[in-house]
């Protein structure tokens, strides 16, 4: 419902826009930026998408590169249609909910990545969000880069900035803004997941302290499903960056496989790291449930105590209770005071033997 709010509200601001400015392309819709790139410098000067891919392909080099947020199947029609996408990579962008992949179709790649945010909160609860997903999808040309992201975070502009600062890389084309993609996508990985330790300390140290309650099950389970949906995040991503480090694939130059081996050992750790904290987590719930344990069973040995206790009068009482005729010590005197004494002192042999076993 709020995404359908929210993309009624883009349209009707953007067609405000093109009220204003009649010449303005429907292909601008749904874009964010356009910039055309040679050798590894921006050009200055804002164009529409049709206007910046014939410079491109007028002057024989550089790329252009395109950014778009959560567009929708009109919106990204025209685009589509300008730089020949397959219709199955179409259909994938527009809708997201994907898998992290890397798929080629004729001289044009896909991929697809999932990004992630850690969520900042004061105090790890039962219903805490820790981990926050988004995607991010890139097409790839020989001479075009186009970005699709959908979700709140993972923007790619203080990228753009690196990637603009440091025009010999950026000289490399498509491909290096391909890589500077998959590596700062596996940053925020080991960056979340350094932070999810934290929380993961926090919940150990709660579990092991004197004064810690039955409550942190339901933290524990918490934290797992979070790092479970992290886990969901990193670890496909390992195939398609295996395949661009490895496998020749189109707009990817042989030196620019280099930098994709780097950034798959970094998913490697960050993957390592998940499964070292899913095991962790699992002691800490098996720790968690012994302790529960052990202290339902000190509360069973205690109620077993005291019932032990109160039988003893309980069954004297009884027995003086059944008002025979004929019963020892029934018309004595004493025989009140001294049942009560009696009593009063087995009760007491009964609950020092208790205590002295650690039972009470």
């Amino acid at each position: 419902m709020l995404s359908n709010i929210r993309q009624a509200v883009r349209r009707s601001y953007r067609r405000a826009v093109d009220l204003s400015h009649p010449a303005r392309s429907p292909l601008g819709s749904a874009v964010v930026n356009c910039v055309v790139y040679a050798d590894g410098v921006r050009q200055q000067g804002e164009c529409e998408v049709e206007e910046a891919l014939r410079r491109v392909r007028k002057s024989g080099g550089g790329f252009v590169w395109i950014g778009l947020h959560e567009p929708d199947q009109d919106e990204f029609a025209g685009l589509a249609k300008l730089f020949g996408l397959h219709p199955l990579a179409i259909e994938d962008a527009v809708h997201a909910h994907q898998r992290p992949k890397v798929e080629r179709y004729d001289d044009t790649l896909f991929a697809v990545f999932k990004t992630v945010r850690y969520v900042e909160h004061t105090e790890l609860t039962a219903t805490s969000e820790v981990v926050d997903t988004g995607e991010l999808m890139a097409f790839v040309g020989t001479d075009f880069v186009i970005t699709i992201r959908h979700g709140g975070h993972g923007s790619l502009g203080p990228l753009r900035e690196v990637l603009e600062a440091t025009p010999e890389q950026l000289a490399k084309g498509p491909a290096a803004v391909l890589h500077a993609i998959a590596d700062h996508v596996v940053d925020d990985y080991l960056a979340v997941t350094d932070a999810v330790q934290s929380d993961i300390e926090a919940v150990e140290t709660a579990v092991f302290s004197d004064d810690s309650g039955r409550g942190d099950a339901g933290r524990i389970y918490q934290l797992k499903r979070e790092l479970l949906e992290l886990k969901r995040a990193v670890a496909p991503l390992d195939r398609p960056l295996q395949q661009l480090a490895t496998q020749p694939m189109p707009a990817i130059e042989p030196d620019i496989r280099t930098y994709f081996r780097d950034v798959a050992d970094h998913l490697t750790r960050a993957t390592e790291q998940i499964a070292s904290y899913d095991a962790l987590l699992d002691s800490i719930l098996q720790a968690h449930l012994a302790q529960v344990t052990v202290a339902q069973n000190e509360d069973m040995r205690k109620i077993t105590a005291w019932a032990a206790i109160i039988a003893v009068p309980t069954m004297v009482c009884g027995v003086y209770g059944m008002n025979f005729d004929h019963m020892p010590e029934l018309r004595w005197t004493y025989g009140y005071p001294l049942v009560l004494c009696i009593i009063a002192v087995a009760c007491f042999v009964i609950h020092r033997g208790f205590r002295r076993n650690g039972w009470l």
